[in-house]
């Protein structure tokens, strides 16, 4: 397991995030789908089992930080492991693989699907590298696909607590790199509002020979 980067947060933006999957050959598209659906890093995906999967949960056993991690599983995974479970035998005990079997007679890794024998894939590092070339992404690694999910979960409303659990980080002092994010659209949030009571041209002058102008209010008020 690699060190991770604590300061570095490179995101995909949803137009990114599109533009990726459209240049992923099928098996890497499902694999950058699952990574940022759930924020597990590359080799808790590539060694990810069915059996770990049971219900609306992943149960992932050896993780970077030696813990036991429970991720939910999203709608859009349910219907991604269904698919992929559906083009693999019965006997695939790996989720993600090549099925070895070139599509349009064209011998090619890229071309390859998810497997329906099983058969585990070790590395997709030349094929990352040729995705984010082909979308025109720059200056952003596999693992950055993790920061995509915590900044998008975070963007979207969710809490930096929920974010901590599902990333599996120890201390909150990992999580809170994301917290810009969450004051930058809680601004956006309350700017919505903009326009609410300004046309209604409310005067705050104090009336004359009112019982308040009488009191002598502080000019501060």
């Amino acid at each position: 397991m690699l060190k991770e980067n604590n300061e570095r947060v490179r995101f995909l933006n949803k137009a990114e995030i599109q533009s990726l999957l459209k240049h992923s050959p099928g098996y890497l598209r499902n694999i950058i789908s699952c990574a940022i659906n759930t924020g597990m890093r590359r080799g808790e995906i590539l060694s990810l089992k069915w059996n770990q999967i049971k219900g609306d949960f992943i149960y992932l056993r050896r993780t970077k930080t030696k813990e036991k991690r429970e991720i939910p599983i999203n709608d859009e995974m349910v219907i991604l492991f269904k698919r992929i479970k559906s083009e693999q035998s019965p006997k695939g005990k790996n989720v993600v693989g090549l099925d070895g079997k070139p599509i349009d007679g064209q011998n090619r890794l890229s071309e390859y699907v998810f497997t329906y024998k099983g058969v585990a894939v070790k590395n997709i590092k030349k094929s990352f590298k040729t995705a984010l070339k082909n979308a025109g992404i720059n200056d952003f690694r596999f693992h950055d696909l993790r920061h995509t999910f915590a900044s998008q979960v975070i963007m979207r409303g969710g809490d930096l607590k929920d974010v901590q659990e599902l990333l599996g980080h120890k201390s909150m002092s990992m999580t809170l790199r994301y917290s810009h994010l969450s004051q930058e659209h809680k601004k956006i949030a309350v700017n919505l509002l903009n326009g609410l009571t300004a046309s209604s041209r409310i005067r705050h002058d104090v009336p004359e020979n009112t019982d308040l102008q009488k009191s002598k209010l502080p000019k501060s008020l």
